[in-house]
């Protein structure tokens, strides 16, 4: 059996894993306990006890800041914020959470997890802002403009490089470990009041309001369901090795924002409200996924539609039982 440890795993990445472990979904690694590391770890059992039994550890510590970090097999290091609020906010203070939180982890991880296996959890926004004409960011693309980018990516996606930096030297030093760059998600815990377009449009939806679509230019996205998204991290944190290998975690299914106000509008009989689109400039952030389906075998589970059903449904489950 082995043993999991969640970095920062408070948060939706957190949540879905947990999830995912309470069916059964990690059984293929033989995950039979798990610790959740966080400032606020211990807040889970009173929020969310359906994720919580006696083989999950609950352990309140700063990654930035702590002298000691439990022991496991597997490690998940996905300890950072990325609430958009926060970045405008304080751009400095997160960034420098990031860069403390993961220069921190890699001097203790040369103590504490010398032979574990370990993901460092990167983003999509490391790239810059994507070309327009570019349909999909691939792994070899290298580091673009992030000064094009909106101003709350900016500080996000420079601590995000900071950070690969040094695992990739974590790696150097002999610890197995890779990188997966994260791009947008979809799932029971995703927030429905941030900045994430596929929540608001749910919320919404649940509230049996219009969505609105407010961009004035054309946008594009893709998402991945959260049990792939689990599937995939715990794959590729298994071939952690050296050479520190760097993956897209995303889906290559892109449709623009208005596409998937309609979609989502479909589900709950709502109206869709657009702006009309005035400027040229079009944003994309998708993933090419190319490399982790050839390397590792890896493919999508669900598409968006199965996705959005399977969310929706067990929101509606959880409004049901509240």
């Amino acid at each position: 059996m082995a043993s999991l440890l969640l970095i920062g795993g408070t948060g939706f990445f957190g949540k879905s894993i947990l999830n995912s472990y309470r069916r059964g979904l990690l059984n293929s690694w033989e995950i039979d306990n798990i610790c959740v590391f966080s400032r606020n770890a211990t807040n889970l059992k009173l929020l969310f006890p359906e994720l919580i039994d006696d083989s999950i550890k609950l352990v309140n510590g700063n990654i930035a800041t702590c002298h000691e970090i439990p022991v496991a097999d597997y490690i998940i290091h996905a300890a950072a914020s990325t609430d958009a609020a926060n970045y405008l906010a304080r751009p400095d203070v997160e960034k420098k959470n990031i860069q403390a939180g993961t220069y921190n982890y890699c001097d203790l991880a040369k103590k504490f997890h010398s032979h574990s296996r370990i993901v460092y959890c990167s983003s999509g926004a490391v790239y810059g802002q994507q070309p327009a004409g570019l349909e999909f960011l691939s792994e070899k693309f290298g580091f673009g403009n992030v000064h094009e980018m909106p101003p709350f990516k900016r500080d996000y996606a420079e601590a995000k490089r900071d950070a690969e930096h040094a695992i990739y030297t974590l790696a150097s030093q002999g610890s197995s470990v890779s990188i997966a760059r994260c791009f947008a998600f979809v799932g029971k815990y995703l927030p429905r009041d941030k900045h994430f377009a596929i929540g608001n449009f749910i919320n919404d939806g649940l509230m049996g309001k219009p969505i609105h679509v407010k961009a004035n230019f054309p946008v594009y996205r893709s998402y991945m369901y959260s049990d792939d998204l689990v599937d995939w991290l715990m794959t590729i944190c298994e071939k952690s090795n050296l050479s520190c290998p760097i993956y897209n975690v995303g889906s290559d299914e892109a449709l623009s924002i208005g596409e998937l106000a309609e979609l989502i509008a479909s589900r709950f009989s709502v109206e869709v409200h657009k702006s009309e689109i005035t400027q040229q400039k079009v944003d994309r952030y998708t993933p090419s996924i190319e490399k982790a389906k050839k390397d590792l075998g890896l493919a999508l589970t669900y598409d968006l539609k199965s996705a959005l059903d399977k969310t929706i449904e067990d929101i509606l489950i959880n409004y049901l039982h509240a």
